[in-house]
């Protein structure tokens, strides 16, 4: 066995860069943990940026969601090179899964990691530092994804007030434009004891905020036989975490009993985040999804009784294939009559082995970006709409460590964005801010003095 003090990986220096979802957040943090037991140190923004701190590993994170996410990540890989070329490039996570052997082939790639094999990355860079040469492409190690199944446990850890908590992954359901049960396996999480465990962990580290992050949330439970309601209920028994909020959660599987729950209880934020995809009956059809537009519109009708000052962020796909222009307007006229804070547009990007390609007609890409376009418009609209009447109001808000320039910024309970003068005793502290002046150039609140 080799030492700790013999490692080959002891006093080397990784730059983490990660791409998509904060599930992936919250497992680059843990590979930086895992990395940090061997001394690897991991080095900042600032210091990879300058010329006296290079990194010796960059270890890429990446996202596949939609073809944007693929060249993003390739880019990235292209930049590192040029700028590192004596660092190993170490690329993981969905992309890393789908496309494997293409990303093997690029130049400066020396390690390409599955979704499924992320808790292997210290032992194959260790193999990988211990050979003389290395091979001109790398070798892909990538799982099945049959082979899918184990749950690997990740918290992020690199910010003092705001901590995403992996608590499932993988998913169960086949949309017809989605690549994730390919590149994440099958549903599965961890068990409510262990979750709790890491939530104490993290109480511990002097984290104030936990984001509960999965690619199902609402699944939660099908490989424990527990159930989401019942791992929320034991979360508020963490002592020192103030704030819980909960991730995309798929709107069937958002029950009035979880509203309800977060109506009535104070350590979870008046904050969802919920996908509808499309605003019409027909195209979510298309789409396989598990739910119509009356469903959706319960949820919201309840949420907003019961919490009037909810934020609500909605995921809306433009230009899905087989989206007709009729389709496209069904979906404007039905977000227009709902009660919503935000959308998260995505123009539809076709992915490789999914079921959409053999729909159609496709929509053009002019088309798709101008109704991208105006699902944008109105989600500023909306968003403006929903900020502007807190003006006046205190609400709490959890100031961040983040700084930018003279001031530092923070959240309140429903998700409004606030500035004010930077002052490092704020850090991590939950004050009531009295909220001034809302910019709708720069989205956030300032203080009243």
């Amino acid at each position: 066995m080799i030492t700790p003090r013999l490692h080959p990986l002891v006093g080397k220096r990784a730059a983490f860069y990660t791409l998509g979802c904060r599930l992936n957040y919250a497992e680059t943090s843990t590979i930086a943990r895992q990395l940090a037991t061997v001394g690897v140190e991991r080095i900042s923004d600032e210091h990879h940026h300058t010329t006296e701190v290079l990194p010796d590993i960059c270890i890429v994170n990446s996202c596949s969601v939609t073809d944007t996410a693929d060249k993003k990540c390739r880019s990235l890989i292209n930049r590192l090179h040029r700028e590192y070329p004596e660092a190993l490039i170490v690329v993981t996570g969905c992309y890393a899964q789908l496309q494997g052997e293409q990303i093997a082939q690029m130049p400066g790639v020396d390690l390409v990691v599955g979704s499924g094999r992320k808790s292997e990355i210290v032992a194959l860079l260790t193999e990988l530092c211990q050979k003389r040469t290395q091979p001109k492409a790398a070798t892909p190690h990538v799982t099945a994804r049959r082979e899918l199944q184990h749950f690997e446990p990740s918290v992020s850890s690199d910010d003092r007030t705001r901590h995403f908590l992996k608590v499932q992954d993988g998913c169960n359901y086949y949309c017809t434009y989605c690549t994730i049960p390919a590149a994440r396996g099958v549903s599965r999480n961890g068990s409510i004891a262990s979750l709790v465990a890491q939530a104490e962990r993290v109480a511990e580290l002097g984290g104030r905020e936990i984001i509960l992050t999965g690619v199902n949330i609402g699944d939660f439970g099908r490989s424990t036989g527990e159930t989401l309601l019942e791992l929320l209920h034991r979360l508020t028994q963490v002592a020192g975490i103030a704030r819980y909020r909960i991730g995309s959660i798929e709107p069937e599987l958002l029950t009035p009993e979880i509203i309800q729950f977060v109506a009535e209880t104070a350590q979870f934020m008046p904050h969802f985040h919920i996908p509808l995809q499309s605003g019409s009956d027909h195209v979510l059809r298309l789409m396989r999804r598990h739910y119509d537009t009356e469903l959706f519109a319960e949820r919201l009708k309840l949420i907003y009784e019961l919490i009037p000052d909810a934020f609500v962020g909605i995921d809306v796909i433009a230009g899905m294939r087989g989206e007709l222009p009729e389709h496209h307007a069904e979906t404007l006229a039905f977000l227009k009559t709902q009660p919503w804070s935000q959308l998260h547009v995505f123009p539809y990007s076709e992915r490789k082995g999914t079921k959409a390609l053999e729909i159609k007609p496709a929509v053009p890409a002019t088309e798709k970006k101008l109704r991208t376009k105006e699902l944008l418009a109105l989600s500023s609209e909306r968003h403006n709409a929903f900020c502007a009447p807190f003006a006046g109001s205190v609400r709490p808000v959890l100031w961040e460590e983040t700084r930018h320039g003279e001031m530092m910024e923070g959240f309140t309970d429903n998700y409004i964005r606030v500035t004010q003068p930077y002052d490092p005793e704020l850090v991590g502290a939950i004050t009531p801010a009295q909220l001034a002046h809302w910019s709708v150039r720069r989205q956030t609140f300032t203080t009243k003095p």
